[in-house]
């Protein structure tokens, strides 16, 4: 499971150095193979590949004779791209999803138990101030938890 922050700096290649302790469980759960697409224009999302292996199918298997069930394809399929940890323990980051979600020098790498989602540090400190703001104005009676 991954979970926590962890503010890091892309390097001039657009390269990601993963936190140890993750990329020790990365190791071993994934043989330190990833796979990285955009679900939105606010981040990346980061699988192990075993955990993406089962997204895939499950998004292939939904019929895509719906439009919105295609647009959704193209978005998590097309954008996929295949990653591995190189010796460093860094990862290379897409320029094309760099790109699209608008990722900086300074990055957010978020543990979202399964996954990682990948953000530009100032969208990351938006999208905490919008959360905040949410929990404050309480997320309504479906979603009754005592923080």
């Amino acid at each position: 499971m991954f979970r926590g922050v962890t503010r890091l700096t892309l390097d001039s290649k657009g390269r990601l150095a993963i936190p140890s302790k993750s990329r020790d469980v990365l190791a071993a759960q994934a043989g330190g193979r990833l796979w990285a697409t955009a679900a939105s224009r606010s981040c990346i999302l980061l699988y192990p590949e075993p955990e993406w292996l089962v997204i895939e199918e499950r998004v292939n298997s939904l019929p895509s004779t719906n439009p919105q069930v295609e647009a959704l394809q193209d978005l998590l399929i097309g954008n996929a791209r295949e990653l591995e940890l190189d010796s460093a323990g860094r990862i290379l980051v897409p320029p094309e999803l760099r790109e699209f979600v608008g990722l900086a020098k300074d990055v957010s790498l978020v543990g979202r138990g399964k996954k990682f989602t990948l953000w530009d540090s100032e969208k990351w400190k938006a999208r905490m101030d919008e959360a905040i703001s949410w929990q404050q104005g309480g997320l309504g009676p479906q979603f009754d938890i005592s923080l």
